[in-house]
């Protein structure tokens, strides 16, 4: 070891190196039986791992559970009469309370376009009276019930602020008066009844029409009325016949029959003759335009008993028949008008 050192000899030259003694290796394991643990789940841990991926079981499990078990804890508390009774009553007085705060309550009702008979029926028509709740009044019904008086056309409705129930009421407006066999009554220019009429000179001013049906074609006797302009002075009214057409009636018994097919088209014609011919001025007392091909004209008795005398024939009477010697177109006699007139 002396030649490793070139520097000299150590002190401890002699000296022998120390013994280092080597770690103790652990002794080894006996080896066990025991068997190692399956990662794998159980068949019920997957079945249920399975189920609980589907969507409606998820929505079961977190949602219907609790709520079957909400519903009933709430069914076994009320089961006892007196908890319901109690609760009934509770809520009634909740609800009873908010629906009558004073923002809710309607005090007065104003009615505006509407005659003194329409406000009084619509007044009678509230289903409460006021002061009221605005909860207890059914605008949509009331309206309804509003709609059925004959003399209403359209009618608003509404609850202003400051608790005033407003009602815009729009009438139906005459037009004609419709005779029937039941009594006369007043109509509108569509044919709806406004009202009942005592007498013709309740309304004198609105034409009148006649004849059952009249009133489901008011809308074409207007078109008629209308147009009879310059006849409309003598024009005493419209009779509906077989609820099918029109005559025209005018003064001195005189008629217009029309067609039920272009019945406006055929009384501008018959005007449209009058006008150039003055037709109607004459002993005329029917003028049949049924046939849009053949117009029949009927004359007066006057004119038929002018025609038979200048012929040399007797005169007829109102019912056709000959007249008597000795008697005039009315039937009466004229001998003892004659003895009279000689005595005095």
């Amino acid at each position: 070891m002396q030649g490793l050192n070139p520097f000299g000899r150590s002190a401890d030259a002699g000296r022998p190196a120390p013994v280092r003694h080597a770690p103790m290796r652990p002794a080894p394991q006996p080896k066990t039986a025991t068997p190692r643990r399956d990662p794998a789940p159980s068949r019920l841990a997957y079945r249920l791992n399975r189920m609980m991926l589907r969507p409606l079981i998820r929505r079961l499990v977190r949602i219907g559970i609790p709520a079957f078990l909400a519903a009933m804890v709430v069914g076994i508390w009320l089961s006892d009469d007196t908890r319901r009774a109690n609760l009934s009553s509770s809520i009634d007085g909740l609800v009873d309370r908010i629906q009558h705060r004073e923002a809710f309550m309607v005090h007065s009702m104003e009615i505006h376009g509407a005659s003194a008979v329409v406000d009084k029926g619509l007044r009678a028509m509230l289903p409460v009276d006021l002061p009221a709740s605005s909860f207890e009044i059914d605008l949509e019904k009331l309206r309804e019930r509003v709609l059925k008086l004959d003399a209403v056309e359209a009618v608003d409705l509404r609850i202003l602020p400051g608790g005033v129930l407003s009602a815009t009421v729009t009438e139906r407006v005459p037009a004609v008066l419709w005779r029937h066999a039941r009594g006369i009554e007043l109509l509108d220019k569509t044919g709806h009844r406004v009202a009942s009429a005592t007498s013709r000179d309740v309304r004198g001013d609105l034409p009148i029409i006649a004849g059952e049906g009249a009133d489901r074609a008011a809308a074409e006797a207007m078109a008629l009325i209308d147009a009879a302009g310059p006849i409309l002075p003598r024009l005493r009214g419209l009779e509906r016949m077989g609820e099918r057409r029109w005559d025209v009636v005018l003064d001195r018994g005189q008629r217009i029959k029309l067609p039920a097919e272009g019945a406006l088209r055929a009384l501008e014609h018959v005007i449209a003759m009058d006008k150039a011919q003055h037709m109607l001025d004459r002993d005329i007392a029917v003028v049949d335009l049924r046939e849009e091909g053949r117009p029949v004209v009927q004359i007066g008795l006057d004119a038929q008993n002018a025609i038979r005398r200048a012929r040399g024939q007797d005169q007829i009477g109102p019912d056709g028949k000959p007249i008597e010697p000795g008697t005039d177109a009315a039937g009466k006699s004229t001998t003892k008008t004659a003895s009279r007139v000689k005595k005095t």
